[in-house]
């Protein structure tokens, strides 16, 4: 009988309830649901962006599933309610048992904890790579004392000001923002203003449409980069069609399809809406010259921008009951939006006074500003310098600069710093979508924000953004701060959505706020240092070069700065840390031996602080063989071992037809226990079974696909060769995990083979075997006891006896297959060669006769290791006639 959580023997660990099982198919329908509206499910990380950021129900998933261990120090409370429910009181028995019930084919009874108002006693909780906070926040929630540490001032500042979230000051908050509204917001208000074409009175503007132009090489014509000319689908009474800019008379008209031939209603032209001027290069409409935008850019010294459509929000055709289409619509740019720019270019130049509200730093080169200044770029074609931009003040236009140095001037002067620094979070993220990096999403009618892509984009149609925000549109300063409270709101009375029935539900608000007990830290990891240790590591670390994330943090970096640097000293440097990220970047001379060996180097620093019994669970992203066994190695090198691994999702049909495969998976490891030498044989075999097992036991009690259960089969198998790390035998000599690896993902593509031959190795392994033992193994094999005495490798004449060489029956059935030249296996081959040998008889013959195959030498080792015989690891290499 498997021990139970809480029966744990003295000196022997308790498995974890995310050791045994982990509800994937709940997860995933929660998941599938908060990646669409995360603002709903978890307002509280949409305060602020952070790259990569895992979705908080599987964070909450695995605290929940790896911090509670202990029935008698864990309170569960109904959600809106005081007092501990009734069903959980007592002296914890139902929770005992919830706990006792998880497995790895039903794991979900302590999911029904998962909505309810958990908290642990006395659980104290590491985030080394904390990132966007995700994994802290989630731990927080069940009462944790929380640490976390990134080498990212903006990863610490975004975390920091979520964590202090559930104590913030709302009062305090809300007379802060009044105070920016009555300074700024009329002055930026009127910079995005428009006149209404449906009467004698202004719009708000609601986004601007530039386009970049450049001189033509031959006739120098001025080229306005369109790779088409879409503006915006219609909407409401139009939604059947398509605003376009005629490229022509420049009208924004409306078209049954734009990616058909059409004719402008306002000027008869016709064109194909599709079809730009932007085919490689830019071709000019003037004499049809063809040239290299990028050189065009450079040669040119930059490139010019025209405002050419509006799309505008009139708030008093709104209240005269107008058609809605009338009221939100497109239109091109006017005189009066072109002198408006103007006024905003003018009173900037002289707002000298507002310079200091601007960063100053130039862009430094890296990987992701120009890959083309290194070797071994990482792809992608990044090129923002190229592009002509070099201070990070050019990704604004002039008026933006003003709008936004007016109003960092205006939140520099909230004088309560906590109020301050919500306000610079909300200002931060406002930068997000306020620049002239962004696109317009053309079927979705809305801007979209500079890293849709995870890098510096430059487009050839920015949209700027109404910076203050108006009734309608995305990304501004009102939206934001709208954003960061609802994140604040709900960090002082989180509740959990949840699937009941088919049906999205809602809890009731959570009396636990978040972040009660904890410490963020700005600095590397591999330098902490504390004399307490951690219960858990929940974490989601680096990978590789998947998010270059100093690079890109300092597109915000250099505007927090502005108003941090007095305050952190963090924020002091030009820039985001560079050289001690643990990441592959060529642009720090860094690859993938580098970041292997620092992520070595954080794993031993997680073991080091990690209690004996501790756990740590975190998240990962994975595309190979090779790359599962450099993290299995790294892992087990600094004294873990691989007990479970889930995965998030996968490519179920790369996996199986032997393509890399990319998964973002959930790897729980513990420190290792005494490490046992193991023949790769016997694991081999332990590594068939377990494998086999697992996929039999989730495929007859689950709906999980196919790749979904090749990674828990991975992990299971993970956990068998962890226990043996760097003492599994193979011809003699040690083999690495990456090897095994090879040997485990083989097994999980393509299914084990245990069969009479691997069950006869594991008889002779064991103590005194009995036809019990037999039964038993040979149980998901598919080696049956009828098909092994039928071989004679057992018989039961005088109790039970193994055919091995020395057994006359045995030998007498490989002898008679041999006269009758019926098939042989390999072990009748490997069994009959050492009678002979032991009976000083001639083997050459039959040497020469059989193919001497990998497998068969495989085997020999096999029983070598199984016996204890060390003649079989020579018999065939003799050569011998008569002794």
């Amino acid at each position: 009988m498997s021990k139970q959580i809480g029966e744990s023997e003295e000196g022997e660990r308790k498995t974890l309830p995310i050791e045994k099982g982990f509800p994937i198919e709940r997860v995933n329908e929660i998941a599938q649901k908060e990646g669409r509206a995360k603002q709903w499910y978890r307002p509280i990380y949409t305060m602020h962006k952070w790259w990569a950021r895992r979705l908080g129900c599987v964070f909450r998933a695995i605290s929940l599933y790896t911090l509670l261990d202990d029935s008698e120090r864990v309170s569960v409370y109904n959600p809106g309610e005081n007092g501990s429910l009734k069903d959980y009181g007592g002296g914890h028995n139902e929770i005992e048992m919830l706990l006792n019930n998880v497995d790895l084919s039903d794991p979900e009874s302590l999911w029904e904890l998962y909505p309810k108002d958990v908290r642990m006693e006395n659980k104290r909780v590491l985030d080394p790579f904390m990132g966007g906070g995700t994994s802290l926040v989630e731990s927080s929630r069940f009462g944790a004392d929380v640490v976390g540490y990134d080498l990212n001032p903006v990863a610490w500042f975004i975390s920091k000001k979520e964590l202090e979230a559930g104590d913030a000051p709302k009062t305090q908050l809300e007379k802060g923002f009044e105070q920016i509204e009555q300074k700024v917001s009329e002055k930026i208000e009127d910079y995005y203003s428009t006149p209404c074409p449906n009467g004698d009175h202004s719009a708000d503007v609601m986004y601007y449409f530039w386009v970049k132009e450049l001189d033509c090489v031959s006739c120098e014509a001025t080229v306005p980069l369109f790779n088409d000319y879409r503006v915006g689908k219609g909407r409401y009474e139009n939604d059947d069609k398509y605003n376009v800019l005629c490229p022509s008379c420049e009208s924004v008209i409306y078209v049954d399809d734009w990616q058909s031939e059409s004719v402008c209603s306002d000027c008869n032209h016709k064109f194909t809406p599709k079809d730009g001027n932007i085919d490689g290069g830019y071709v000019c409409q003037e004499c049809g010259q063809k040239y290299g935008i990028l050189d065009g850019i450079q040669e040119q010294d930059g490139f010019e921008k025209r405002l050419y459509a509006v799309e505008y929000y009139c708030p008093t055709c709104d209240e005269r009951d107008l058609p809605k289409g009338e009221v939100k619509s497109y239109k091109p740019a006017e005189e009066a939006d072109i002198n408006l720019y103007q006024e905003a270019v003018k009173e900037w130049e002289d707002s000298d006074e507002l310079n200091e509200f601007i960063p100053s730093e130039e862009i430094p080169p890296g990987i992701k500003t120009d890959s083309t200044l290194f070797e071994g770029s990482i792809g992608g074609g990044h090129n923002v310098l190229r592009h002509g931009y070099t201070n990070w003040s050019d990704m604004f236009n002039k008026r933006q600069l003003l709008c936004l140095s007016s109003l960092l001037e205006a939140v520099s002067e909230i004088e309560d710093q906590q109020v301050q620094e919500y306000l610079l979070l909300a200002f931060s993220e406002t930068l997000n979508y306020s620049n002239m990096m962004s696109i317009y999403q053309h079927s979705n009618n809305k801007g979209i924000n500079i890293f849709k892509s995870n890098s510096f984009d430059p487009p050839y149609r920015p949209v700027e953004n109404n910076i203050w925000g108006t009734e309608f549109g995305a990304g501004n300063f009102q939206a934001m701060w709208d954003m960061v409270m609802r994140g604040i709101n709900y960090a002082n009375a989180p509740t959990e959505r949840y699937i009941a029935d088919g049906e999205n539900e809602e809890t009731k608000p959570f009396a636990q706020k978040i972040g009660e007990s904890f410490s963020v830290n700005c600095g590397d990891m591999r330098q902490l240092e504390t004399t307490e240790e951690f219960d858990a590591v929940i974490t989601d670390p680096p990978y590789y070069d998947n998010v270059i994330y100093s690079e890109l943090s300092d597109y915000f970096y250099v505007w927090q700065k502005i108003l941090l640097e007095e305050e952190y000293d963090c924020f002091e440097p030009e820039k985001t840390p560079r050289k001690d990220s643990i990441v592959a970047n060529p642009a720090v001379q860094k690859g993938s031996e580098e970041f292997e060996d620092e992520i070595r180097q954080s794993f031993n620093k997680i073991s080091e602080v990690l209690k004996e019994d501790g756990v740590l669970s975190f998240t990962y992203h994975h595309s190979d063989a090779e790359s599962w066994g450099e993290l299995l190695s790294a892992l087990c090198d600094v004294g873990f071992e691989v007990t479970a691994t889930y995965p998030i999702s996968a490519d179920t049909h790369k996996f199986f037809e032997g393509e890399a495969v990319s998964f973002d998976i959930i790897i729980v490891a513990r420190p290792a226990k005494e490490r046992e030498a193991i023949s790769w044989n016997s694991l081999r075999r332990d590594i068939y079974r377990t494998a086999e097992k697992t996929r039999k036991r989730l495929e007859e009690n689950s709906e999980l696909s196919r790749g979904d259960i090749g990674v828990v089969e991975m992990g299971r198998c993970f956990h068998e060769y962890s226990k043996h790390h760097g003492k599994v035998e193979r011809a003699g000599e040690t083999m690495t995990a990456k090897e095994v690896v090879d040997e485990i993902y083989g097994v999980i593509q393509h299914g084990s083979d245990i069969g009479e031959i691997d069950v006869f190795l594991d008889l002779l392994e064991t103590y005194n075997a009995s036809y019990d033992d037999l039964n038993k193994l040979c149980r998901g094999t598919n080696a049956t006891p009828e098909r092994m005495e039928d071989m004679r490798l057992y018989r039961m004449d005088d109790g039970f006896k193994l055919g091995t060489w020395d057994d006359e029956k045995r030998v007498a059935y490989i002898q008679s297959r041999l006269d009758s030249d019926e098939e042989v296996t390999d072990l009748d081959k490997a069994q009959f060669l050492r009678y002979r040998w032991e009976h000083g008889k001639s083997v050459t013959e039959y040497l020469d006769e059989w193919e001497i195959t990998d497998d068969l030498r495989e085997l020999c080792e096999g029983l070598a290791d199984a016996t204890g015989d060390d003649t079989y690891r020579n018999i065939l290499e003799s050569r011998l006639s008569d002794y």
